[in-house]
């Protein structure tokens, strides 16, 4: 026997050798050193924020990688991992790149990624307390200090793990059908994320309501005409941080009429959740609180490694429809002899153990250091409309609220709506084929937007600094200079410079 009580014949083998056998952590140690190699290596190939190329070359380059990706006989542990380490960050998007700011895709804390595989190694199951003891006592303290979070005074608020605010979403609506008993029908607003409308389509509920935006908010009159014109039950859902323009819509008022109406009350703070965290803008979510259900990812303004999503309730007893009994995980007897049932805590069986990043991040950090991340990528997001504002060849569309900033060449105003809109597609493309830069895009509607095609800044790196903005800045401009000289294509498309 080991030291550690495990049969000495446990295998070793560096090709095939467990995690948790004989020699199990020193050997995830040695694999985890040629992994991060590979992956320093195949960064330094990339050399930008994305491959240049586009989808072709990236794939020729993974393949040749991987020219066989399940071989008759394997290539031993070492060698695969520098294989595939190494062609999958030469082919990344790398959010931790100043240059990389398309998407709500933040780059993973250090300690965070750490945590992670600690977690991947030991793999507790989430879906017992028998293959999961101290990670599901981990889950229980992450889950109520995001529940203390978004409800300070609901001593029975309660949280639950999920994937992301897609699943958040569903399971938010799925909670609001049960206690409803009846078909509740989703009002939201044109700028609610996609997953809101799919949630109601998976669940077989009524066709939802879409109620149009003035400025990118709910507004609230607009809300109650909206459920005056339609049967209840209702679940209103509102958005604190939208993902194409990143603004809060006016929470206090949006409950006020939700609890007029006798509407489950849903927030989707996904993305804004993150203010949360801090002194200066937490306020953007005052009315939090006075929602039902609130969705919050942590793998945005939280800087965790995916997936890191929490369905936040003012009131633990709205998650009693998870429940489920299934003997061999959480019989009765052993339940009432004292073990956790966490069967109920996610419609998911099995799971990973995602709240062991979340708690090793909020030990390692505090409210206050998450609370100075989130407010530097906002300060980044300020800075950025400030230089743009200063260039007479680029427009803003507005101030930012959180981290998100929608500007458009003035070169894309002159040359009409679609034209204008190719130039603005036209520049983004360009760009991320050469390997540049990768930037967002945004169709703006309302008076202010005009309908048309933006560039969309999504700032998540808290070390992105002036410095970089004014390159990318640059880089949009001389491209837009470019692609508005080049002849156009054929097929009325836009060219792309060398």
């Amino acid at each position: 026997m080991t030291s550690a009580g495990r049969p000495d014949h446990w295998p070793a083998d560096p090709a095939t050798g467990l995690a948790g056998g004989v020699d199990g952590p020193d050997l995830v140690r040695r694999l985890a050193a040629v992994a991060l190699d590979a992956a320093a290596a195949g960064a330094r190939d990339r050399a930008g924020p994305v491959p240049a190329g586009g989808p072709d070359a990236v794939a020729r380059a993974v393949r040749a990688a991987c020219p066989d990706v399940l071989p008759e006989d394997g290539t031993g542990a070492e060698a695969a991992l520098t294989a595939v380490a190494r062609a999958l960050a030469a082919g990344a998007a790398d959010p931790a790149d100043p240059l990389c700011a398309a998407h709500l895709h933040a780059p993973p804390l250090a300690v965070a990624a750490a945590a992670d595989l600690t977690a991947s190694t030991l793999n507790p199951s989430m879906d017992s307390w028998d293959q999961a003891p101290a990670a599901s006592e981990l889950e229980r303290l992450v889950t109520a200090a995001v529940a203390g979070m978004a409800y300070p005074d609901r001593p029975s608020a309660d949280a639950v793990v999920t994937t992301g605010a897609t699943e958040s979403n569903m399971v938010a609506l799925l909670l609001a059908r049960e206690r409803a008993a009846a078909p509740v029908r989703l009002v939201c607003s044109d700028e609610a994320h996609h997953s809101m409308p799919r949630a109601a389509w998976l669940l077989g509920l009524p066709t939802p309501v879409t109620v149009p935006t003035r400025d990118g908010r709910l507004h609230p009159d607009d809300l109650a005409a909206a459920l005056d014109r339609t049967p209840g039950p209702y679940v209103v859902t509102a958005t604190a941080g939208t993902t194409s323009r990143g603004v809060v819509d006016p929470l206090p008022a949006i409950a006020e009429v939700a609890a007029a109406y006798d509407a489950h009350l849903h927030v989707d703070a996904a993305y804004g959740g993150g203010a949360l965290f801090s002194d200066t803008r937490r306020g953007l979510l005052a009315g939090l609180d006075r929602a039902d259900t609130v969705a919050l990812d942590l793998h945005k303004l939280g800087w965790q490694p995916l997936a890191a999503g929490l369905l936040a309730v003012a009131d633990g007893t709205l998650l009693a429809p998870l429940s489920l009994r299934a003997d061999y995980l959480n019989a009765d007897d052993d339940t009432g002899a004292g073990l956790p049932d966490l069967l109920g805590r996610s419609f998911r069986t099995s799971r990973r153990p995602d709240a062991v990043k979340i708690a090793t991040t909020f030990l390692a950090l505090g409210r206050a250091g998450l609370g100075r991340l989130t407010d530097r990528c906002c300060a980044a997001a300020e800075d950025a409309a400030a230089q743009i504002d200063r260039r007479p060849g680029l427009r803003l569309l507005s101030r930012p609220e959180l981290s998100t900033v929608l500007f458009r060449p003035v070169a894309a105003d002159r040359a009409g709506d679609e034209a204008g809109d190719e130039l603005v597609a036209g520049i983004r493309r360009s760009l991320l084929a050469s390997g540049r830069a990768v930037l967002g895009r945004a169709t703006v509607r309302g008076t202010l937007g005009g309908g048309r095609l933006w560039l969309k800044l999504t700032l998540l790196n808290p070390h992105v600094t002036a410095a970089d903005l004014t390159r990318l800045l640059d880089l949009v401009e001389q491209t837009a200079d470019q692609l508005a000289r080049a002849p156009r294509r054929a097929a009325g498309g836009t060219s792309t410079p060398e």
